[in-house]
């Protein structure tokens, strides 16, 4: 079973290309932790999350599966609530990402992809490896995220302002992926950063499953 396993974290502020970007990790053989999805799991029809939510917030649950929308009517702008919520799903959601990191290793996979929305907002960086930032200029940002049903520019205006500046997390990134320009572009990219990683080994795995208990 292999422990040096490295941990690559993808990042990138709303509408820059990340979802696309891991999915050529995938493509090239990368597997891919992506904690929106795990929770879109834990969320549906026999997910654990269900139950627990239905009890600690009755009437969320529609047909089997937590409403999304009501229950973020409930925990809006109420810190206890949103507490109450987190306290449900974040370990059910750390227990996906571990049971992902323990399949890793037993398969001795070299690298896996975290996909993490808010890495550098959450102190992410001592949770991986490595720092892939997705990137685009910003009025392709704002175009892109604007083109989103339900979007308004009041809502991307306080989205953006909530997150680190795409500048910071350029500056911090250990390789950035532009998504500005097409994408056969940024797959080149993407193989080129599997193409250096391959063979460098991971050293925060071993820590980060104690950490988990």
């Amino acid at each position: 079973m292999k422990n040096d396993v490295l941990l690559i974290g993808l990042t990138g502020s709303i509408g820059m290309g990340k979802s696309e970007t891991a999915k050529m990790f995938a493509r090239l053989g990368v597997p891919v932790y992506d904690a929106d999805a795990a929770v879109h799991e834990l969320y549906a029809p026999g997910g654990a999350a269900v139950a627990p939510l239905e009890e600690a917030f009755p009437g969320t649950v529609k047909d089997g599966m937590v409403d999304r929308e009501e229950l973020s009517k409930r925990v809006l702008g109420k810190p206890d609530e949103l507490k109450k919520l987190e306290a449900i799903v974040h370990p059910l959601v750390g227990e996906a990402q571990r049971a992902f990191l323990q399949k890793a290793m037993a398969e001795d996979q070299p690298m896996v992809l975290l996909d993490i929305p808010l890495l550098f907002e959450t102190g992410g960086r001592e949770r991986v490896d490595v720092i892939v930032v997705v990137s685009a200029p910003y009025d392709v940002q704002h175009e892109r995220v604007l083109a989103r049903p339900g979007m308004t520019a009041e809502k991307f205006d306080a989205i953006h302002a909530k997150q680190v500046p795409d500048a910071e997390k350029r500056a911090g990134a250990d390789f950035i992926v532009e998504t500005d320009k097409g994408l056969e572009h940024a797959f080149e990219q993407v193989k080129e950063i599997v193409n250096k990683l391959q063979g460098r080994p991971g050293k925060i795995l071993p820590k980060m499953l104690a950490q988990m208990g």
